[in-house]
């Protein structure tokens, strides 16, 4: 698997907000592993952070616009776009306003100031989310759709129509996320001349300029409204261009449209917290879809990681089977709830138990309908820890173990008789005086039927002779 990876060190922008017209400092910081991308508002009281995540989407009125406690980022997607593009997945974002600088409309300038920086490797692995199956959604309202499918890399084809002529239908593909820097970076922001007027009369994008935005003149322009754009833009003259662009902008590519919708749609699923294996098929993508199929695939992943069955090979030989579980644990039957151990480390172990008719608990729950007690399913949870924590001192069977605190308890599934339990627990902090803080979960059937986070401790009983 891939390594994470953040920049060397923090570098700085400066520009102007699209939409507020402020003049904004930006910042690139490096940030640690598992942090991905989150934006700090320095201007605040508190320095407040907002994560890059879907459920903090708010508006998605020219652009993605991001809210957490009251405290708002505006236009997030041309940053996070060129942090992907580029393949970090660990950095912070300072403001002191509001918005990113629009700078010319596209990531270029992004790019350009995150490879000044330099990118560096971590040590911890990056999370995937591989796409197994298909992933749609469709808002019936405009029409448009995203669709996901398996594909070995990280692909994205985006396809536009506006039903105007002036920019007709154009498609955009992005076959591998290393050529963003070439195919996608600097393709800028785009806008209809009708979008245009109502933006003005709104007070919206007091930060634009001919510089940072293509507009497409879709209707006959009339002497006071040029007067008025002339003004807007502090122009003495403008024009329209035979291809249908307003003054002298080039354009960089001729699908330069459907090139920024791709780099739209880049930014805006970043916002799902975790990278994708899968080809996006995105059809007249706009925030608002993109940010909802966002929404979408993050709770899929949130699911399947959470109903996530580890994979092991219970026909191999165990690490420990139930007679040197027995040496370590004080436990006995009928109460020695672990039956195996299959994984043991610094951080985590992994044991499984037998769930079979002779259980003693059956005879009273309930006779008729025999279900394990979530009570024992913990228990077993936390004697599999045990484990983990006894690992540590070199004469585990003068220990006992002690429950301290159970949290986030969870019953999922019911577990039955003729089920096999599989009990794994992950650290949540590195031991300390015998006191172990983790995670666990319990899965059977290909699901997961319970977890809780738990801590415990280790007390000597007696001394050796």
């Amino acid at each position: 698997m891939a390594k994470q990876r953040t920049i060397a060190h923090g570098v700085t922008l400066k520009g102007v907000g699209l939409h507020t017209g402020e003049n904004v400092t930006m910042k690139f910081v490096p940030a640690p592993e598992n942090h991905g991308y989150a934006f700090k508002r320095v201007d605040l009281e508190g320095e407040p952070i907002i994560e890059a995540d879907a459920n903090y989407v708010v508006n998605t009125q020219r652009g993605t616009n991001l809210e957490k406690r009251g405290v708002k980022i505006q236009t997030s997607e041309h940053v996070l776009a060129a942090l992907v593009g580029l393949d970090i997945d660990n950095v912070l974002i300072e403001l002191n306003a509001p918005e990113p600088p629009i700078m010319d409309g596209s990531s270029k300038f992004f790019v350009e100031a995150l490879e000044n920086a330099g990118i560096v490797e971590q040590d911890a692995e990056r999370e995937e989310y591989v796409v197994k199956e298909v992933i749609s959604y469709k808002d019936e309202a405009s029409g448009s759709d995203i669709t996901l499918i398996p594909s070995e890399n990280y692909e994205i084809t985006t396809m536009v129509d506006f039903g105007t002529k002036v920019l007709g239908t154009q498609n955009a593909t992005l076959e591998k996320i290393s050529d963003f820097k070439k195919e996608i970076a600097d393709a800028r922001t785009f806008s209809f001349l009708h979008e245009l007027e109502m933006l003005l009369e709104n007070g919206l994008i007091k930060g634009g300029d001919l510089n940072n935005a293509i507009v497409y003149v879709d209707k006959e322009i009339s002497a006071s409204t040029m007067k008025k754009l002339e003004k807007a833009f502090n122009k003495k003259k403008l024009s329209v261009k035979p291809n249908g662009i307003l003054d002298n902008l080039t354009l960089h590519q001729p699908n330069e449209a459907a090139r920024h919708k791709l780099l739209d749609v880049i930014g805006d699923l970043a916002l799902a917290g975790t990278r994708i294996r899968g080809k996006v098929i995105a059809n007249k993508p706009g925030h608002y879809v993109n940010t909802q199929f966002a929404k979408k695939l993050s709770k899929i992943i949130k699911l399947e990681k959470r109903n996530k069955v580890p994979k092991y090979d219970l026909n191999q030989a165990p690490l420990m089977d139930i007679t040197q579980i027995m040496k370590m644990l004080p436990h006995r039957p009928p109460f020695l709830l672990v039956d195996k151990i299959i994984e043991l480390s610094d951080s985590h172990v992994v044991g499984m138990k037998n769930v079979t008719m002779n259980e003693p608990f059956f005879v009273g729950h309930f006779p008729g309908a025999p279900v394990m007690p979530g009570v024992l399913q913990v228990e077993a949870m936390a004697q599999t820890g045990g484990i983990l924590v006894l690992s540590t001192v070199p004469d585990p069977e003068n220990y006992l173990t002690f429950f301290m605190k159970i949290d986030n308890v969870k019953f999922k599934q019911q577990v039955v008789p003729g089920d096999t339990l599989i009990f794994k627990c992950d650290l949540i902090s590195p031991i300390r005086r015998g006191i172990c803080h983790m995670q666990a979960y319990a899965y059977a059937n290909g699901k997961l039927v319970s977890e809780a986070e738990l801590m415990a401790q280790i007390v000597k009983t007696k001394q050796q002779d």
